[in-house]
């Protein structure tokens, strides 16, 4: 017989003990934080979906960026709102554009802060959709990868550190490591979208966005949440193509997904904790139903437990500031 001879609890017994016998530990270097970033001077538009996150100018960006530096936050990523959207979301690789200003900007306020940037064309096509659409109402795979490539050669030329697709088109990765190392930036490293469901937990971050497709959705090129082992295959596809880091979205509802990826690839590995799942903690909270820090908290242990390296999450700030 074990018991009494050992006794599980003599180790849960004192904070001291606890914390010198835990097995996962979160550190704010380990918190990526999204910013949205707008046209505009001392611009802030909240959004309501998900409570104390917004859509800042770039002078305010550069204030926030700075405080979560102070923090110990070392990477943020960047996505931006466009002046207009068009039939090619054209102003995602322009000169003049949100994340370009705000990229020259951080990086002359804030040169110790890793700068990665969304790369996609959601934000800024007319149909909001991830690729150009076709006449016949899909999204085009082969002309989308081109520009793509474009996108991430002009954010690392405005002083991106890393890009970050999450288009989900086939063969992204590789035309943007080519388009990147063509443009001199073959030190660009790329952090790809590798598992990235058709998720309902994107819901709150389409209002951060605009970006709800005005025809169809998106479940012809994101991965299908039925599906577990295609997510090795994706993961291993874009490593073969360039891929510097692979990420899982969302977090939590696909933790058993993180945990595979993990022990199939060396690569590091970061999960995106989404806008729904913040929501859905954030309302709870609100709502006198659940302890925020403390769930927020336990969220993100969960996701680092299972195998993440980074984790891309809302929460960066305020867990930052416990850490």
């Amino acid at each position: 017989m074990s018991f009494p001879i050992h006794r599980s609890r003599r180790l849960r017994r004192h904070p001291g003990i606890r914390r010198l016998v835990a097995e996962t530990r979160l550190h704010p270097a380990d918190l990526i934080q999204p910013l949205f970033v707008c046209p505009g001077t001392k611009v802030q538009h909240d959004i309501a979906a998900m409570p104390s996150v917004a859509q800042m100018s770039v002078d305010l960006l550069v204030e926030e960026a700075k405080r979560l530096g102070d923090l110990g936050i070392s990477a943020v990523l960047l996505f931006g709102t466009p002046q207009k959207k068009d039939d090619t979301g054209s102003e995602a690789w322009s000169d003049s554009g949100a994340v370009q200003h705000a990229l020259r900007a951080l990086k002359k306020e804030c040169p110790s802060l890793y700068l990665i940037t969304d790369v996609c064309l959601c934000a800024y096509t007319n149909c909001g959709h991830c690729g150009l659409p076709s006449d016949h109402g899909t999204v085009l795979n082969d002309t989308s990868i081109e520009l793509l490539g474009q996108i991430a050669a002009s954010h690392a030329k405005h002083g991106a550190d890393m890009v970050a697709p999450s288009d989900m088109m086939d063969g992204r990765v590789a035309a943007i490591r080519r388009a990147l190392d063509n443009a001199k930036f073959q030190y660009t490293p790329i952090m790809s979208y590798a598992a990235k469901y058709a998720s309902a937990f994107y819901g709150p971050f389409r209002e951060a966005q605009d970006s709800t497709p005005q025809f169809g959705d998106r479940k012809t090129y994101q991965m299908d949440p039925a599906n577990r082992r295609e997510a090795v295959r994706e993961v291993l596809q874009d490593i073969d193509e360039g891929a510097d880091m692979v990420m899982v979205k969302p977090a939590m509802p696909y933790l058993d997904v993180l945990s595979d990826i993990r022990a199939a690839v060396d690569v590091p590995v970061a999960a995106y904790q989404v806008s729904g799942e913040y929501a859905m903690i954030k309302a709870a909270a609100q709502n006198g139903w659940l302890d925020e820090r403390a769930a927020a908290f336990e969220s993100l242990l969960s996701i680092k437990r299972a195998g993440a390296d980074n984790i891309i999450t809302y929460f960066a700030k305020d867990i930052a500031a416990q850490l």
